[in-house]
């Protein structure tokens, strides 16, 4: 597999700790990528089902976590940007583990000039600042969906059935509360940023991998490894990219606008 040279890696929502994290997809990712600053934006460590009983620490999730503080070791700008399910971390805003900086938020300046903020999004959902149990709530009905679709995907192999198919994605997609909400939470987050006078912004908490211009303003999600397996690199002339991952090679994607999400 050819290494390719990016500026920067950004991914959010891995949520370590859990069955359903697609680490090993992960892994896979990152050997085809080498960049000069790695950003973690949030839900990296998924302390939510942690606390549930749920732990599942694999091999893979371990490897991925002394990946990233080797990779802060050799010399890559490694930032920590905690989420609402690894919110204890935002204690430790300020300081650093293993070389890896941990912060709250953080502006980017791509190598084009434009400044992007990065964080991971759940101040800007009302559900997770004023009603948490029902957060919570959705986060357990989420999880559920996620196991359902492990086997799912293995009925489809079973039965040679072509392609990957998200039951969560499709959740999201058919129910309109779920699309409204998405759509709400975007809106919030422009107005953010148009208020810091900021190019755009880079976020993850939502699972829902988007790259679009709004107004002149770049709104850019992550996505998750553990539904989508998404990423976005910045290249060395400061262009941003969405990466679908599959699992064998990068899987790239156009902008995506609202249309077509």
């Amino acid at each position: 597999m050819n290494i390719q040279q990016v500026r920067s890696i950004f991914l959010s929502d891995i949520h370590l700790g859990t069955k359903a994290c697609q680490a090993h997809h992960l892994l896979e990712f990152l050997k085809a990528y080498s960049s000069e600053h790695v950003f973690l934006l949030g839900d990296i460590v998924d302390l939510w089902a942690m606390r549930r009983g749920g732990v599942h620490w694999s091999h893979a999730q371990n490897t991925f976590v002394q990946k990233m503080l080797r990779r802060a070791r050799h010399g890559e700008k490694v930032f920590f940007i905690p989420g609402n399910h690894d919110e204890a971390m935002r204690e430790y805003v300020g300081t650093s583990f293993g070389d890896v900086l941990v912060e709250h938020e953080y502006v980017h300046t791509a190598a084009d000039g434009r400044r992007y903020l990065l964080l991971h999004g759940d101040e800007f959902d009302q559900v997770t600042r004023h009603h948490k149990w029902v957060a919570v709530l959705g986060d357990i009905a989420y999880d559920i969906l996620v196991r359902l679709n492990i086997y799912l995907s293995w009925l489809r192999r079973t039965f040679k059935r072509p392609g990957y198919w998200s039951l969560a994605g499709y959740a999201k997609r058919k129910v309109k509360t779920a699309v409204n909400f998405i759509f709400n939470f975007e809106d919030s987050v422009i107005r953010h940023i148009r208020e810091r006078q900021l190019d755009g912004v880079i976020c993850g908490h939502i699972h829902w991998p988007m790259i679009k211009e709004v107004e002149g303003l770049t709104y850019i999600n992550c996505g998750d490894w553990v539904d989508s397996c998404t990423a976005i690199v910045e290249h060395l002339d400061g262009r941003m990219e969405l990466i679908l991952w599959n699992g064998v090679q990068p899987a790239r994607s156009e902008p995506l606008s609202r249309q077509t999400s």
